[in-house]
């Protein structure tokens, strides 16, 4: 006989956790992205150098190491076979949700579901699910680009800082989450600026990228420019995430937690005699600490 029992009395669960060898992955892919973002600040890239030549480079870099997060876990039995079903729907879902909008005005309809999906199961589970997401929803639209692997890695970050916000309830966590979607929409934007700032406008004005300059410097031409170029677009996506968590996030957040419930993915499996009775050969199996 086999018995389900509820973890530790939470109303959520963490579908993947980051054990040692999956935080270390996850760890890697974060200071690759960082240095991928923000290279312009520390190197000398040279006049030659264009933007379609060096990010194929880190397109190949950045996609096994957001893999070996997903590989880690499996190793570590992290991701069960619950996990990668809710980790296909929702990327399924985000994927269509995407093209709605094109991003028009910054109307962007994935990421608020990227932060409520991230703040019912986890960091983990976000972090995985704002790369996967938005590789299929490039593979639907035929955005595969040099700017994808900037792209992936971006909305993974929004989904991991989701799953490490504070505790809240009701409408304090509404609240908690609408701030960081207009926060998450803002940032968002100005770190894909950087994938292409250095090469947009030239060089010789004032928003320019200034090769060995300060990096004060620089980072004051580059907020120029944010300002100047995409400011409008990073308010609409910032505006779009505050509204459509104000709007749906009651009812999407609670459709999320009945399915991690019923999921069970912090349940230990018991395994006891065929009477019921407590015996020497009962046995139990935590999925999780």
């Amino acid at each position: 006989m086999t018995t389900l029992i509820a973890g530790s009395g939470r109303t959520t669960a963490t579908a993947i956790r980051l054990r040692p060898r999956s935080t270390l992955a996850l760890a890697l892919v974060s200071v690759a992205g960082l240095v991928a973002f923000g290279w312009p600040l520390v190197v000398d890239p040279g006049s030659g150098m264009a933007h379609g030549g060096d990010a194929p480079f880190v397109f190949a870099l950045l996609l096994p190491l957001l893999l070996a997060v997903v590989v880690a876990e499996i190793a570590e039995g992290g991701l069960d076979v619950k996990a990668v079903a809710m980790l296909g729907v929702l990327a399924a879902v985000g994927a269509v949700l995407r093209p709605i909008g094109a991003g028009s005005a910054g109307v962007e309809m994935v990421f608020f579901l990227l932060v409520l999906a991230g703040r019912v199961f986890g960091p983990g589970f976000g972090f995985v699910l704002g790369a996967v997401t938005l590789f299929a929803s490039a593979l639907l639209t035929g955005g595969v680009g040099p700017w994808l692997p900037y792209q992936m890695l971006g909305a993974a970050w929004v989904g991991l800082g989701a799953g490490l916000l504070p505790r809240a309830r009701g409408r304090a966590e509404i609240g908690v989450l609408a701030a960081y979607g207009a926060v998450a929409g803002l940032l968002y934007g100005w770190m894909l600026n950087f994938s292409f700032w250095p090469f947009a406008i030239g060089t010789g004005t004032g928003l320019s990228f200034e090769a060995g300059a300060p990096v004060l410097t620089n980072l004051h031409r580059f907020a120029l420019f944010s300002v100047a170029t995409s400011l409008g677009w990073d308010l609409g996506r910032a505006a779009t995430n505050v509204v459509m968590i104000v709007l749906t996030g009651p009812a999407v957040l609670g459709a999320l937690r009945r399915a991690s419930r019923r999921a069970a993915f912090d349940a230990r499996v018991a395994f006891e005699a065929p009477d019921g009775s407590a015996s020497a050969a009962t046995a139990v199996i935590e999925t999780a600490p």
